[in-house]
C-alpha cells in the first residue's frame, strides 16, 4: 500500500506539473476512482481530488461521492496502471518516473473501456486495456524474409509490417485450403493437412481489410465449382419437371436426385445443419472466409447454430456424422478438412471464443494488428487494383494446381532428423515458458501452434518447389495448357510432361516405394516433399511471435470458467521474460514489477532446480528445451 501511495504521488506531481486533464469525461472519471481506491484505499482520496482539480468541470462534492462509491464497491479490476495509461494518453511524460505499474496480462479492465452505443443509446463495453496503446507491450511482428515468389508478391502488397504479416498468414491459409488433401505430414502418429484456422484481430480502421484480398486467390476455384453446381441444378429442375408430369408413369422411373452443393467457400452465416450438409456435400472440405468475425459468432449463437464443435473437430480432421430422425437419413464423412480465415475487432472475439478454456482458443492462429497512428493518404496510389491483381494470381494458381492434381495424388512433407531436433527444441522452450507464465491453457495453445507451424511448412515447401512453374510475375507456365503441348503429348493427358516437370522441381522426389520402371515411364503418383534449411528456419522463427500474439489476445478474454483474479507481480514478471535472458535483463523486469532482488534470486533458483530454466553461462539463462521421447518415462 505504502509503495502504491508513493508511486501515485509521483504520478500526481507529474500530472500537476503538466497541467493535464486526464479525466475529461465520466468514462475516465469512473475507472480513475476505482483504480486509486483499489490500490490506495482511503489514503488515495486526496490524490484523487488533486487529479480531478485539473478539470474545469471539477466539483468537490461529486468527486467525493464518486470516490466513496469506489471505496465501497471496490472490485480489484482497475489498478494504478489505469491512471498511468490515462496520464500517458493526456500527454504526461511518464517515462521519467521511477516506477512502471504492472499491466494485466489476462483479465480485462472493463471500466476504462470505451462504450459503443446502440440505437437505444445503451452502451456496450468493448474490451480494451492500457497495453493496447503501449507499443512496447504489443506482440512482435514477423522477422523479415524472402518467401517463395508467389507468396512474396502477395506480401509485398502490404503497406506496413503488420499488414505484410497478415497477408502472409492469409495467403498461406487460402493456399492451404486449396491444397486440401493433396499435401500432408505425419505428426503424433496421425496425418495432418494444411488446414489452418487464422484469426486476425484489430481495432476498426487498423488495416486488416487487406486480408480480404487473399480471398481472391481462391475465387476462381469457387466460381468454377459454383458454375458447375448451377448447371447441375438447371438439369435437375428440367428432369424433375418432366418426372412430375409423368403422372402414374412416375413409378417406372426413379425420382431425379438433387445435386450436391459442392462449393469451395462455405458461408459463415450458417445453421448447424447447413454447415454439416455443406461439408458432407464437399467430402469434408471447405473454407470459411469472413471479414467480420461476428458473422460466424452470431450464427453459432442462434437456436439453429451451435456448430462451434465442428470447428474444433476440423482442426484434428475428425469424423463428422449426423442422423435425421424425420427421414431416417444418416450421413458421414471420415475426415474434415475445413479451413477458416476470420478478421474482426477485440469486441467480436468473446462471442465466438468466450474463454481461454474454450477449445477454439488453442486451435486458432492469432495475430493482433496495432492501431494506425498516422493518417494515410488513400489518394496517393499507384493505380493498381489489388483485388483484381489477387484474382489474376488466383487464376494462375488454379491453372497450375489443376495440372498438378491431374498428375499427382499427393505430397508428403518429411523433415530431416536435424530439422526434427531443432523443431522439438524450439517448441519445448516455448512450452516451458507458456507453462510457467500462463498455465495449462497456453500449453495447449503451444501444442497446437506446433501442428499449425508444420501446416505452414507444407505450404511454404510446396510453393518453393513449384516456384519455376509460378514465375515472379505470377504468370503461370504456359505449358500447363494442353493446347500448347506437342502433338505426341496432346493426344492423351498431361501426365508424362507434368511428371518430368515435378521430378525436376527442387524438394520433390518419388516416394520410396515407387518402382524404378514407373519413374522411367513417368508414372509417379506421390512425392516426398522436403523444405529448404532457409525456409525451415524462417517458418520456425514465426513460432515465438505467434505465441506472443496468442498471449496478447488472451487478455481480451474473460476467464469465465474459473474465478477471475488479478495477475500477481510474479506472474506478470514471468510472462515478460524472453526465452533467453541475462540476470541483469531479468532483474530490470523484476524491478518494474516491484519484485525485490532476494525474491528474484529465490525464484530463479527454484526454476533452475526444477529444470524450467537452464543456466547456459555466467549470468545467462534460457527456458528449458528438454524433450521427452514417447514411451520413455511419464
Amino acid at each position: 500500500m505504502n509503495d502504491s501511495i508513493k508511486n501515485l504521488e509521483q504520478l500526481v506531481d507529474a500530472i500537476e506539473s503538466a497541467g493535464a486533464n486526464i479525466a475529461p469525461s465520466y468514462l475516465e472519471y469512473m475507472p480513475l476512482a476505482f483504480a486509486i481506491a483499489n490500490d490506495c484505499g482511503e489514503a488515495g482520496r486526496t490524490l484523487f481530488h488533486r487529479i480531478c482539480r485539473q478539470s474545469e468541470k471539477y466539483d468537490h462534492a461529486d468527486a467525493e461521492k464518486m470516490y466513496s462509491n469506489a471505496i465501497q464497491k471496490s472490485n480489484g479490476k482497475n489498478t494504478l496502471g489505469t491512471v498511468w495509461h490515462l496520464a500517458e494518453m493526456a500527454g504526461v511524460n511518464v517515462k521519467k518516473l521511477s516506477f512502471t505499474p504492472s499491466l494485466p496480462s489476462h483479465v480485462h479492465d472493463t471500466y476504462n473501456a470505451p462504450k459503443k452505443s446502440d440505437a437505444t443509446g445503451n452502451g456496450t463495453p468493448e474490451p480494451s486495456s492500457a497495453a493496447e496503446t503501449n507499443e512496447a507491450a504489443l506482440p512482435p511482428t514477423f522477422p523479415e524474409y524472402r518467401w517463395p515468389r508467389f507468396l512474396q508478391q502477395a506480401i509485398d502488397c502490404g503497406e506496413s509490417q503488420a499488414q505484410r504479416d497478415i497477408l502472409l498468414l492469409g495467403t498461406i491459409t487460402i493456399l492451404g485450403a486449396t491444397l486440401n488433401k493433396l499435401v500432408c505430414f505425419n505428426y503424433g502418429h496421425k496425418d495432418h493437412y494444411p488446414c489452418l484456422q487464422t484469426f486476425v484481430l484489430a481495432l476498426p480502421a487498423s488495416g486488416k481489410g487487406a486480408l480480404t484480398w487473399t480471398r481472391q486467390l481462391a475465387e476462381p476455384i469457387h466460381d468454377e465449382m459454383l458454375s458447375a453446381y448451377l448447371q447441375k441444378m438447371k438439369v435437375y429442375r428440367q428432369e424433375k419437371t418432366k418426372w412430375d408430369y409423368m403422372g402414374k408413369e412416375r413409378t417406372k422411373y426413379p425420382e431425379p436426385e438433387l445435386p450436391k452443393m459442392n462449393l469451395f467457400f462455405i458461408a459463415g452465416d450458417n445453421s448447424g445443419t447447413g454447415m454439416q450438409e455443406n461439408l458432407m456435400d464437399n467430402e469434408g472440405a471447405g473454407m470459411i472466409c469472413e471479414s467480420e468475425a461476428d458473422t460466424v459468432s452470431t450464427a453459432i449463437g442462434t437456436d439453429y447454430g451451435h456448430w462451434s464443435h465442428t470447428l474444433r473437430k476440423a482442426f484434428d480432421h475428425d469424423r463428422l456424422s449426423y442422423n435425421r430422425r424425420t427421414n431416417h437419413e444418416y450421413r458421414e464423412c471420415t475426415q474434415l478438412q475445413l479451413s477458416v480465415l476470420l478478421s474482426g475487432t477485440p469486441a467480436q472475439l468473446c462471442p465466438l471464443i468466450p474463454s481461454p478454456e474454450n477449445g477454439l482458443f488453442s486451435r486458432q492462429l492469432f495475430y493482433y494488428m496495432p492501431a494506425i497512428q498516422e493518417w494515410v493518404n488513400q489518394f496517393n496510389l499507384t493505380g493498381e487494383d489489388y483485388s483484381r491483381l489477387f484474382r489474376q494470381w488466383g487464376e494462375q494458381w488454379k491453372t497450375v494446381l489443376n495440372a498438378v492434381k491431374a498428375e499427382a495424388s499427393g505430397f508428403r512433407l518429411q523433415l530431416s532428423t536435424g530439422q526434427q531436433e531443432e523443431f522439438n527444441s524450439r517448441m519445448a522452450q516455448i512450452f516451458s515458458h507458456a507453462g510457467i507464465a500462463h498455465g495449462s491453457h497456453m500449453r495447449s495453445t503451444v501444442a497446437r501452434i506446433a501442428i499449425n507451424v508444420c501446416r505452414i511448412m507444407c505450404v511454404v515447401a510446396l510453393m518453393r518447389s513449384l516456384e519455376d512453374l509460378l514465375p515472379a510475375d505470377g504468370a503461370a507456365d504456359s505449358s500447363m495448357d494442353r493446347t500448347d503441348l506437342p502433338k505426341e503429348e496432346n493426344s492423351g493427358h498431361l501426365q508424362p510432361s507434368m511428371t518430368k516437370k515435378l521430378l525436376a522441381c527442387p524438394g520433390l522426389a518419388p516416394c520410396a516405394d515407387t518402382p524404378r520402371e514407373n519413374i522411367t515411364d513417368g508414372m509417379v503418383p506421390s512425392f516426398n516433399l522436403t523444405i529448404t534449411p532457409e525456409d525451415f528456419e524462417a517458418v520456425l522463427n514465426l513460432v515465438e511471435p505467434l505465441y506472443r500474439h496468442s498471449c496478447y489476445v488472451l487478455m481480451f478474454l474473460p476467464n469465465t470458467e474459473v474465478e477471475k483474479r488479478q495477475p500477481s507481480p510474479r506472474e506478470v514478471f514471468l510472462s515478460s521474460l524472453p526465452m533467453k535472458f541475462t540476470r541483469k535483463e531479468a532483474m530490470e523486469i523484476a524491478h518494474r514489477n516491484e519484485i525485490s532482488e532476494s525474491t528474484f534470486d529465490t525464484l530463479l533458483k527454484r526454476m533452475t532446480d526444477k529444470g524450467v530454466i537452464d543456466c547456459t553461462g555466467r549470468g545467462q539463462y534460457q527456458f528449458s528445451s528438454r524433450i521427452r521421447v514417447k514411451g520413455e518415462g511419464a
